[in-house]
């Protein structure tokens, strides 16, 4: 059997400070998650930067006209604020994951408006990082083929140096 491919596929979960954008408004505002305070996405230091958004997570910051001016509120002096008033939760999410029984945004998902616009993620919140244990266990040949700019001997004795000066 072949596996049916998702929308999700390659897609990141979505973390509080991710963005959101309206297709009718000019501002990005980072989402706000209320469903919980317990699901990090890589993150063990429990930053609330990284709580992972759910389907339940209908609210942003900053508050109020979240998204800047409407497009579809147009104004003699110019697009009139936001009235940000979504249309149920947030669509196409990821249903194989769930914190406390509720489903995953992702890259893939969408909120409507009841004004009209659709709100989609404009930017996940994570971000790759390089962890200690990456630079210790990296082939130092490899790094050299790929990058030979970098001396990995002269960069792994620094990360130690660095790892031992804070203790």
């Amino acid at each position: 059997m072949s596996q049916q491919s998702s929308p999700h596929d390659g897609k990141h979960f979505v973390v509080q400070k991710g963005k959101a954008q309206c297709n009718q408004g000019d501002q990005f505002p980072q989402h706000k998650v209320t469903s919980h305070r317990k699901h990090f996405w890589n993150d063990s230091d429990g930053n609330s930067d990284f709580l992972g958004v759910t389907e339940d997570d209908l609210q942003f910051k900053p508050s109020g006209p979240s998204f800047g001016k409407c497009k579809l509120k147009p104004s003699s002096g110019g697009n009139l604020p936001c009235s940000y008033a979504p249309a149920g939760k947030w669509q196409k999410t990821y249903d194989k994951v769930k914190i406390t029984d509720k489903k995953i945004v992702t890259e893939a998902s969408e909120l409507l408006c009841t004004v009209g616009g659709k709100i989609t993620i404009k930017d996940h919140g994570q971000r790759g990082q390089m962890s200690k244990k990456n630079v210790k266990n990296a082939d130092a040949k490899k790094v050299q083929r790929i990058n030979p700019l970098v001396n990995m001997q002269d960069f792994k004795e620094t990360v130690l140096e660095n790892e031992l000066d804070a203790y």
